[in-house]
């Protein structure tokens, strides 16, 4: 088995949840807070850590419809968002 890659606080595999008032980077008026998922893969390091993350199906429920479509309008993926490490809580 493949050793999971740990550069931080969070390492691949762990769930997350989005820390109050942090909003999509690419849409800084879509607040992004409280939306958990799971590290699929992390890069960078301390102090910049990036994670790649897949939301789960709570977040996919209830993420609004304008993101969705701002997302597709804009050729991003939105079942998964890249966040710096330090907007997010292990859970």
């Amino acid at each position: 088995m493949a050793k999971k890659k740990t550069l931080g606080r969070i390492s691949e595999g762990t769930r997350v949840r989005v820390r109050e008032g942090t909003t999509s980077p690419e849409f800084p008026e879509i607040s992004i807070a409280g939306w958990t998922g799971t590290a699929c893969e992390v890069t960078g390091k301390p102090p910049a850590i990036s994670c790649v993350l897949e939301w789960d199906a709570d977040t996919l429920a209830r993420m609004p419809a304008d993101y969705v479509a701002k997302c597709e309008a804009g050729g991003l993926y939105h079942l998964m968002a890249c966040l710096s490490e330090d907007v997010l809580d292990p859970v």
